[in-house]
């Protein structure tokens, strides 16, 4: 009976945070999120965790949501296009220590539903579309974001 209550206690919680750490969801959910009225600014950037530029500029995403309280991020996993794995990108959560909101889409063929989300996408990632929650206004980029990019596109649309 020890080892049992010691157990659920050891991992009870490591399983409760990989359960949280991300969201899987399909395309009408995502539509859902990315639409979603809010006030603030929301910052959505579709990855991967094979993606080397996604990887790498993940810090500034995380640096922005705990700086910024007027911006929302998400990160849009597209692992599941690969692997259909989602423990994938919940260790990455972990690894990574993520506090942003993290949804893993769950769609497989991307030609169906890329328009969808952007009319401008080819489907190249890092991608990150930027949305003003008050007057809807968007900025897209499809590329690798550096230092100080994200501040120059959330001016943009301000």
């Amino acid at each position: 009976m020890k080892k049992a209550f010691f157990l659920l206690i050891v991992l009870l919680p490591g399983a409760v945070y990989s359960q949280s750490a991300a969201e899987v969801v399909k395309l009408k959910q995502l539509q859902d999120h990315i639409n979603r009225e809010t006030s603030n600014i929301k910052v959505i950037n579709f990855w991967a965790t094979w993606c080397g530029p996604c990887v790498k500029e993940m810090p500034l995403f995380e640096k922005l949501g705990a700086e910024r309280k007027d911006v929302e991020v998400t990160l849009v996993s597209l692992d599941l296009d690969l692997n259909p794995k989602p423990e994938v990108v919940h260790r990455f959560v972990e690894r990574k220590k993520l506090k942003s909101k993290v949804l893993i889409l769950d769609e497989k063929d991307p030609n169906s539903w890329i328009n969808q989300i952007e009319k401008n996408w080819s489907g190249a990632i890092p991608a990150t579309i930027i949305i003003n929650g008050k007057t809807g206004q968007r900025k897209f980029v499809e590329k690798e974001l550096h230092e100080g990019d994200l501040e120059k596109l959330i001016a943009e649309i301000l």
